[in-house]
Parts: C-alpha cells; structure tokens; sequence
C-alpha cells in the first residue's frame, strides 16, 4: 500500500511540475532579455563597426521580435534541447553536462558537513541548556547567520591556503578523494554558513523530545543514555531538520553560485556568472530552468524522507 501511495504522490508532483517550468520559462526568458548590453557588441569588442554588430545579431536570431525567440526556445525545449551557446559555440546540454557533476558533488559536501556540524552542536547544546556552553554556541549561530559567505570564504582562502598551505585555492581535481580535497574550502563555507540555520530549530526540537515520557520510559527500562540519545532522541528530532536542509536547497544553489567564483570552482555557478557577463542568453536560460527544477527535484526527494523518517506523515 505505501509503495503505491508514494508512486502516485510522485506523479502528482511531476504533473504540477510542467506549468511551473513553463511559467519559470517565460519568466526568465524575459528578465534575461532585460538585461542591458547586447552579446554581440560584446562578442565583437568596442571597435565593432554598426554593420558588423547588426550583422552578427541577425546571424544569432536576436533580431527576431521576442514572441518568436521564445516560441523557437519552447520548441527546443520540448525536444530536450536548450539550444547552442552564443559565446563558447556548443551545445548548452553538453555544458550543463559537464559541469553539472561538479555543482552536484559541492552542495552534496556541503550539505553532509552542514550536517556534521550542526548535529553535534545542538545535541550538546541542547543537553547544557541555558549554559554558558550552550549560550556560546547560540552567539555563534547568530554570528554564522550575520557574515556574508563569501567573506567567510576569503578568510578561510588567507589562512587555511595561503598562510597554512593546507588546502589549494581553486580547482576540482581528478579523482573522487581529490575531489573532496579540493573542494573542502568551498564545501566548508557553505556549510558554515547553512550549519546555524539547522542548529538553532534542531536544539529546539531535541529539548522538546527530552522531556517526552517515552524518553524517561526508555531510561527507566535501563537503556544506555548513548542508545538514547541516538535511537530515541535524535531519531525523532531529526526529520524536522531533514525538512529544514530540503527547503534551503535553493539557498544553496544560489551560494554556490558565489563560492564557486570566489574558488574558481568549474560548476554550474561559475558558468552562470561567465554567461551573465557575456549576455549568453541560451546558457543562462538553460541554467534557470536547471536550478529550478533541481530546487523542485529535491523539494520532492524531502517529502519522501520525511515520510521515511516519520511514518506518521501521511504523503496524500
């Protein structure tokens, strides 16, 4: 039964997925198109001449009113075609392709050290309630949730690369284990920056579960507070957290976008900035649509653990 309720709840969402990428379609197509500059006096440089500029946007189909740029946009997207790059000449899916992995690996780092950080911290925090250990760790929060995570980035470049030597500025590597040393710093400020917004409701959730009876009801059968804290508390703390990490995926998205520039990371970040800088509207419609349907992928995959997590959560 519940295998069957969850197929149809999937399908459900998939069908209120299509009107919401179409309308985020036409929302980014125009605001893209608003954007001031014109790729091809960009393409061409200052010394372009009128003619040439003219020339090269009817060459690129830019000349065409807007109605039929995006009807033809439309039309390849049906196919699964996001069109060519105006800049770099290739296809935008190969693009998205490549550096799609990248971006994925970073937040999917981020989000596991978001993790490591924020469950240990407010399980500590919340067992020395109103301590001075646990007020230290509430200003933190605070601080962590004020600093720009760029900043935070620039510093942990200045001291962990530069002045220590211990991680590399930039770059990717080659392998899975490379990619995890390259790609600490950047996964790091992400995750310093996220880490606080999932302590401070996850400390909240683990005080409320410790005083539930079924809790003194484990202790008093003579549990170890260990096999407590970790079967009893935690487990049913920690699908509001689940929830919490789901809803900021957007969030993080938009923060790789700049910590991926600030690390010379090759992700879907660094892409978007490089096409925003040179009007490449194919690339950057393309990406829109990604980000959007990645934030909705995984807005879904959140209903799914939490219903896995709780049983009591009805999907329907």
């Amino acid at each position: 039964m519940i295998p069957i309720v969850r197929a149809s709840f999937i399908l459900q969402r998939i069908i209120q997925l299509l009107p919401v990428v179409f309308g985020i379609s036409i929302v980014s197509f125009l605001i893209i198109h608003l954007i001031p500059g014109d790729p091809a006096t960009i393409m061409l440089g200052p010394r372009a001449t009128p003619e040439n500029v003219r020339q090269l946007t009817a060459q690129m189909g830019l000349d065409k009113p807007l109605v039929d740029q995006y009807a033809i946009f439309l039309k390849n997207l049906l196919h699964g075609d996001l069109g060519d790059s105006i800049l770099m000449k290739a296809s935008v899916n190969s693009l998205i392709g490549e550096r799609l992995g990248v971006s994925f690996f970073l937040i999917i780092y981020a989000s596991l050290l978001s993790l490591l950080i924020s469950i240990p911290v407010a399980l500590w925090s919340a067992l020395k309630r109103d301590t001075l250990l646990d007020n230290s760790f509430r200003t933190m929060s605070i601080v962590g949730l004020a600093l720009p995570s760029f900043w935070i980035g620039i510093l942990l470049m200045l001291l962990l690369s530069i002045k220590l030597k211990l991680f590399p500025v930039s770059g990717y590597g080659k392998n899975f284990f490379a990619h995890i040393y390259y790609l600490f710093l950047p996964a790091l400020t992400i995750s310093l920056s996220l880490a606080p917004v999932l302590t401070r409701p996850l400390r909240s959730k683990i005080i409320n579960v410790l005083s539930a009876e079924y809790i003194e009801a484990a202790r008093a059968r003579g549990l170890r507070e260990g096999s407590v804290l970790l079967k009893h508390v935690l487990r049913n703390a920690i699908s509001g957290t689940v929830t919490i990490l789901g809803v900021n995926i957007g969030w993080l998205l938009g923060g790789s976008v700049v910590i991926e520039t600030v690390f010379s990371v090759p992700g879907l970040g660094q892409l978007l900035i490089n096409s925003i800088l040179a009007r490449d509207y194919p690339v950057i419609q393309g990406l829109v649509l990604v980000f959007a349907v990645l934030v909705i992928v995984v807005n879904l995959l959140t209903d799914l653990c939490y219903s896995v997590l709780d049983p009591r959560v009805d999907l329907e």
